[in-house]
């Protein structure tokens, strides 16, 4: 599994969940108990998530529609 996107913007997420699930590609959303437990003020980000074999083919897919902005850079550990 490969990070596509870290976010607490739920409109974000649920747009990019439409755009991948329109291409056929699985979306796992991570960290979204720990959201609801922070208490409903977003400092736990939710992790977008994509199979190895998808993240090439998302990565493209989010680019073209104006969200590469958003995009988790491959290789880091971390997110800033």
């Amino acid at each position: 599994m490969q990070e596509l996107i870290r976010t607490n913007d739920l409109v974000l997420i649920s747009y990019v969940d439409s755009l991948l699930k329109a291409e056929g590609i699985p979306l796992l959303v991570l960290d979204s108990h720990s959201s609801v437990i922070d208490g409903s003020i977003g400092m736990v980000p939710r992790r977008l998530m994509v199979g190895d074999d998808d993240q090439a083919r998302a990565r493209r897919l989010l680019t073209e529609a104006g969200l590469g902005q958003e995009l988790h850079e491959k290789g880091t550990g971390f997110w800033p």
